[in-house]
């Protein structure tokens, strides 16, 4: 039972009690009773005190309830609209690989040969890419490496960094009997770039950023890579007149 539903009660019975005594009285009221009448009216003066300083809570707390309620639209709304406005770069959480369902009789079931070469094929020629950084990250990078780049331009240098990794080893995946002449070059150049310690690496160049991504290596990238070296996405390999920008 509420408070005010308590004290509702209480001022219930207190004007019962005083119309019993009013009912049961003759035309001349007691000395004793009309003291016993006053002490019952002052009692119900307190309860109606109560009853209004009750009233007066649950209005605060009512109009408590309104502003978060108020708070809670504006935020959904907010949330909506973050939603909606959600930029393509923005990290997604990777869902887990769905495994071959059993067959009737249990086993699992089995590639046949031709199946696995187209396997073996499609895992040959998947690129990896570089994962776009989360918010978290982009706030533990000092002021002073960010300087006034925002979390928005540092994820789009990431995909100009994937588009060149995609734009090289696609390439480099294929026969060079289908290239053109161009991409022969390309094709030779990354080989020459090579070295025993990026055996099994996907790394770029500045050459293969300049080539696929289209967009200017100056002093304001060089301080992307900064960034990006510090939240563990590349580490910088030199040698040949070469730095080679190696994915983690």
């Amino acid at each position: 039972m509420s408070e005010l539903e308590e004290i509702t009660m209480h001022i219930t019975d207190r004007i019962s009690s005083l119309q019993r005594m009013l009912e049961l009285s003759t035309d001349v009221i007691p000395q004793n009773r009309l003291k016993k009448f006053g002490q019952e009216v002052f009692v119900l003066e307190g309860l109606l005190y109560e009853f209004e300083k009750c009233v007066g809570r649950q209005h605060d707390h009512l109009k408590h309830l309104q502003e978060l309620e108020g708070t809670f639209q504006k935020d959904l709304e907010d949330m909506q609209h973050l939603k909606e406005k959600m930029p393509a770069h923005m990290p997604r959480r990777k869902l887990p690989a769905v495994e071959p369902a059993p067959s009737q009789n249990g086993a699992a079931m089995e590639l046949q040969p031709r199946q696995q070469e187209n396997v073996r094929k499609t895992n040959k020629s998947q690129i990896k890419e570089m994962e776009f950084i989360s918010m978290p990250e982009f706030e533990s990078i000092p002021q002073y490496m960010k300087g006034r780049l925002t979390y928005s331009q540092l994820n789009a240098a990431v995909e100009s960094i994937n588009r060149a990794l995609a734009g090289k080893y696609k390439i480099l995946h294929q026969s060079v009997k289908t290239l053109n002449n161009h991409s022969r070059r390309l094709y030779q150049r990354f080989k020459e770039e090579e070295t025993k310690n990026t055996k099994g690496q996907y790394f770029v160049v500045e050459a293969d950023i300049r080539e696929f991504a289209e967009i200017k290596v100056d002093k304001r990238f060089q301080g992307i890579l900064n960034m990006l070296r510090h939240c563990q996405r590349i580490r910088e390999q030199r040698g040949g007149g070469l730095t080679r920008y190696v994915l983690l």
